[in-house]
């Protein structure tokens, strides 16, 4: 008889087909309740713990449920990571979106293009800053790829409305090249932004400004 000691494999499971969808949205008052705190819990605890340690069984624990109140809805940790990118995403957008609305690009120098980059990049800093787990779902739609596409779609609506009302307002540049120069801008003023959440012993309104100095003079030399 072989004294051979069996081995077993294990299955690892594929990050990249993890299912990060919401299984359902909550009908009922109380199950809204019980979604929004479970999405509550998990970016208070992203606070506390850091991604990497943030799970399902320590949100349960620590919101009072039991683990099938929680996969009602989501099937693991990344489906609420996404359900937080998404939201963030939105508000970051409108932020946005509304800057545009208000005339925040309809601007006459670059010291008045220059404040108004200022007062866009604060509103933002701002509205993630009150984000629970902010920077650590920041990080998550960056550093996981089954979640990058959040942030990307993000990125690629705001880039081209921006595109589109330079357009509007006659900027000679082509509509490829600044949708081009709106994703490279985002990048730049998200750097900035993890900059001020990561750092906060810096001087963040310096942070701002210099940021968006970069910002205005890039979409100048666009019209030489």
């Amino acid at each position: 008889m072989s004294s051979a000691k069996k081995t077993t494999s294990r299955k690892v499971a594929d990050p990249m087909q993890v299912e990060t969808a919401t299984k359902q949205q909550p009908q009922q008052a109380r199950a809204q309740d019980t979604f929004e705190l479970i999405l509550d819990t998990a970016g208070r605890l992203l606070d506390e713990v850091g991604l990497e340690r943030l799970s399902t069984n320590l949100v349960c624990r620590r919101a009072g449920l039991s683990p099938p109140a929680l996969y009602r809805y989501f099937p693991n940790k990344y489906a609420i990571l996404r359900e937080l990118g998404d939201r963030l995403m939105a508000l970051q957008d409108q932020a946005v979106l509304d800057w545009i609305a208000e005339g925040g690009l309809e601007t006459k120098s670059l010291e008045e293009e220059v404040a108004s980059n200022v007062r866009l990049q604060e509103r933002v800093n701002d509205i993630t800053r009150q984000f629970p787990g902010n920077i650590f779902v920041l990080r998550a739609l960056r550093a996981i790829p089954i979640l990058r596409e959040v942030r990307l779609a993000s990125s690629d609506m705001v880039a081209e409305r921006i595109a589109d009302a330079m357009k509007a307002q006659g900027h000679p540049a082509s509509r490829e090249r600044l949708i081009a120069s709106a994703r490279l801008t985002t990048e730049l003023a998200y750097s900035a932004m993890e900059m001020v959440l990561e750092e906060p012993h810096r001087d963040a309104r310096q942070i701002c400004t210099d940021v968006s100095k970069m910002i205005a003079t890039h979409y100048r030399q666009l019209r030489d």
